[in-house]
């Protein structure tokens, strides 16, 4: 009863909103805005009443609440960047609660637009203390390698780094990937990573919206330490059935959407196409080489309105990796590994003033590697299953008031398992339940002034741990076009990724348990945001965060055979600090964003070298990312993408060694041995540049589009690591592995009818 007792305190308190008591002589107006073409949902839309204070922005579903309208006659105004605005003339009567659904039609301009935030008007939430939105138009036009990606394109922003260009690793102020939660329809997703990590799992023709909250996110996320990525699958066309396809050199795509009565679906398929390029090419007799490997996504929703107050969702995502690899005589390397994720959703609005949210989701990661040697297989099977229930309710009593309030309570399993030879050599299986709550409450008492302030309980019981973390951010506006801001937050996790810089699925997802606590930390971030003339946003933050009670596995371990779970991990702590800029012109002919990052990460665990501090990996100083649109003509469109980066930290041999006596054994007190500094070496800085032509054409049934790319346009020999041959006594050789030696090309066509 005691483990109970807060998640039914706020489910009373969720049920006390029900019976709001609001002034019987205002009015409040509600609705859902969307997009006249496609009827799809618009997320962060702006819509206020002209000549007054009062206005909202849209939530996470595409609605809106008014409350507390003095009487009278109106004009309800409706914008969305790339869209021309909806007015609307109201009046509105003492006690009168109105639901107005509004549509947006999309401007002429609408596909010439690099969006990474809202205008003046439609930025409350996506300019809040550490948030960033990237829309799905730029991640389908940035020249990428290969195949447009929804992670690669936030690396662009300022704040989030990548481990190389074979990664699509999100490494966020400081925090490894497995620090940042990826949400898909409101479900977790782990590892969501194709092609070796080479980029991420989500379709950009199945996305409708991508969030970023890269730190002192509010108390309605939880359960990772640094931030959190939310994205939203389409809902699919209201309007008409829409259809398209791409082909590209990698990978082909497709997808379906269209209405049926009471609501609209969308499905989305895409699988690689490298099968007949790697027939030939092993015909060819070229080592190194997979013998067989293909990919696949596929994405799909489907919307049913049942009542105007009740809306019915279920989408689903499922995603493979196969990969058969000879990579020595009689060695073979055979990868398995993806994703499932299903969530059903029903929002239900309770009068304009409430409104609630209940999600019900089903994730499972698989990983099943094998190893071949010599005929003798060596196998590892790693999965996640994690079952939950989500709810969030939200009550705005006023234009002054607004509070949330919910919970999301779950399943986690995981289980890891290994063989050699047929014979097993571990299996574990850790079962887990959690309970979060939280509420949350923003008050707005001027136009000038904006407080939002939550807490957020856990329990998880692997080890039976509790956890309380405050939230709290303020907003200042001293002038209409600048924003001052303050954030502070506590976090805690309870998973862990062990990850592999070879191939991603060799990853293993671990969990807090007896003797292993949940990692936690503070974040405290302050910014400075405003717009400029010209239509220019200016973006400035600092951040400072810390990381107790890491956890990974002891990479001193060997055989891990008779250690208790404890046992098998070190630990240790770790800071992160840094200063970001954000200056981005989103329309107008020429438009785009520079984003600069000086940065500092380090990581102490405890007995290793001595308690020493050092930087990991993915630690960089200096970055810089200038993305760059200009529209030639109606048709014709460039774009292009430099970056820059100080280079990364590595271990730099200093000597070799050789026992000349006895090969077995070695005097402990012996002298001559060097050992060099661990990552206190850094490789040559990082630059690239991208650059990609978009031809588009309409016709009466259908549209095409081309786009041409050249990446790595200069041939910059980027370095990936450092291979040092020790076979000659006298000297160490050091050879360099780079990552993208020549410029690489990349063609894709598409056809929507």
């Amino acid at each position: 009863m005691r483990r109970r007792s807060p998640f039914a305190l706020v489910l009373i308190a969720l049920m006390l909103m029900g019976t709001p008591t609001y002034g019987q002589s205002t009015a409040s107006i509600a609705g859902f805005v969307s997009d006249a073409a496609t009827g799809e949902t618009l997320i962060l839309a702006n819509v206020s009443l002209s000549g007054t204070t009062l206005g909202t922005a849209t939530n996470t579903t595409g609605f809106y609440t008014i409350s507390s309208i003095p009487p009278g006659q109106y004009e309800l105004v409706a914008s969305y960047i790339g869209y021309t605005p909806t007015v609307l003339t109201i009046d509105l009567s003492a006690g009168e609660q109105r639901r107005i659904n509004l549509e947006l039609r999309p401007s002429g301009t609408e596909l010439e637009e690099v969006v990474v935030s809202a205008d003046r008007a439609e930025d409350e939430e996506i300019r809040a203390v550490g948030a960033a939105q990237l829309n799905t138009q730029i991640i389908r036009q940035l020249p990428a390698v290969l195949e447009p990606d929804v992670f690669r394109s936030l690396q662009l922003l300022p704040g989030v780094k990548s481990a190389s260009d074979f990664s699509s690793g999100l490494y966020i102020r400081g925090g490894s990937p497995d620090q940042t939660l990826i949400l898909l329809d409101r479900t977790s997703v782990y590892n969501p990573t194709h092609f070796f990590g080479f980029f991420s799992t989500f379709n950009p023709d199945a996305i409708k919206d991508v969030r970023l909250y890269k730190g002192g996110y509010p108390a309605n996320y939880g359960g990772r330490l640094g931030a959190v990525v939310d994205i939203y699958n389409k809902d699919g066309n209201r309007v008409e059935r829409k259809a398209g396809l791409s082909v590209g050199l990698l990978a082909a795509r497709a997808y379906v959407e269209g209405p049926y009565e009471n609501g609209s679906y969308m499905f989305a398929i895409r699988r690689s196409t490298l099968e007949p390029l790697l027939a030939a090419l092993n015909n060819a007799d070229i080592d190194g080489l997979p013998e067989s490997f293909y990919f696949y996504d596929a994405n799909g929703k489907i919307n049913y309105d049942a009542s105007e107050s009740d809306r019915l969702s279920l989408s689903f995502y499922a995603g493979t990796d196969d990969l058969k690899l000879p990579f020595q005589t009689d060695a073979l390397v055979m990868l398995n590994y993806g994703n499932r994720t299903i969530s059903a959703n029903w929002t239900h609005i309770f009068s304009n003033q409430l409104f609630s949210n209940f999600t019900f989701t089903r994730s499972h990661y698989f990983s099943k590697p094998e190893v071949e040697i010599a005929a003798t297989p060596i196998e590892q099977n790693n999965d996640v299953w994690d079952i939950s229930a989500k709810g969030d309710l939200e009550y705005l009593p006023s234009d002054r008031h607004s509070l949330t309030a919910g919970f999301w309570t779950g399943n986690l399993i995981l289980r890891l398992g290994s063989s050699f030879d047929g014979q097993e050599t571990l299996d574990s299986r850790t079962q887990a339940f959690y309970n979060d709550v939280y509420i949350q409450h923003t008050y707005t008492p001027t136009s000038r002034w904006k407080v939002q302030y939550g807490l957020r309980a856990g329990y998880f019981s692997g080890g039976q741990y509790w956890s309380i973390d405050p939230r709290i951010s303020l907003e200042h506006r001293p002038t209409a076009d600048v924003r001052l801001q303050l954030g502070y937050g506590r976090y805690h996790q309870n998973l862990t990724l062990i990850t592999n810089e070879t191939f991603s699925g060799f990853d293993l997802w671990l969990t807090a348990d007896e003797g292993v606590a949940p990692s936690w930390g503070d974040q405290f971030v302050a910014g400075v945001k405003t717009n400029l003339p010209g239509g220019i946003q200016l973006d400035m933050e600092g951040y400072y965060r810390t990381m107790f009670d890491l956890f990974d596995l002891d990479p001193f371990i060997g055989d891990q055979a008779g250690f208790a779970y404890e046992e098998l991990f070190q630990f240790g702590e770790g800071t992160a600090y840094g200063a970001e800029i954000f200056m981005a012109k989103p329309t107008g002919r020429l438009n785009g964003f520079l984003a600069y990052t000086w940065s500092n990460t380090t990581r102490q665990y405890d007995g290793f070298e001595g308690d020493k501090v050092f930087s990991p990996k993915f630690d960089r100083t200096h970055e810089i990312n200038l993305v760059a649109n200009v529209n030639l003509s109606d048709r014709w469109q460039v774009t292009s993408a430099f970056n820059f980066g100080t280079g990364q930290v590595y271990t730099e041999p200093a000597q070799q060694y050789r026992f000349t006596d006895s090969p077995f054994t070695v005097d402990p007190d012996g002298e001559g041995f060097l050992v060099s500094p661990f990552n206190e070496a850094r490789l040559p800085d990082y630059h690239r540049l991208d650059i990609g032509f978009l031809r588009k054409r309409e016709r009466e049934r259908f549209e095409t589009e081309w786009q041409f790319q050249l990446v790595n346009v200069y041939g910059r020999r980027n370095v990936w690591f450092y291979f040092f041959d020790t076979d000659d006594i006298e000297n160490v050789k050091r050879t360099t592995i780079p990552m993208l030696p020549v410029p690489i090309p990349n063609i894709a066509f598409t056809i929507r009818f």
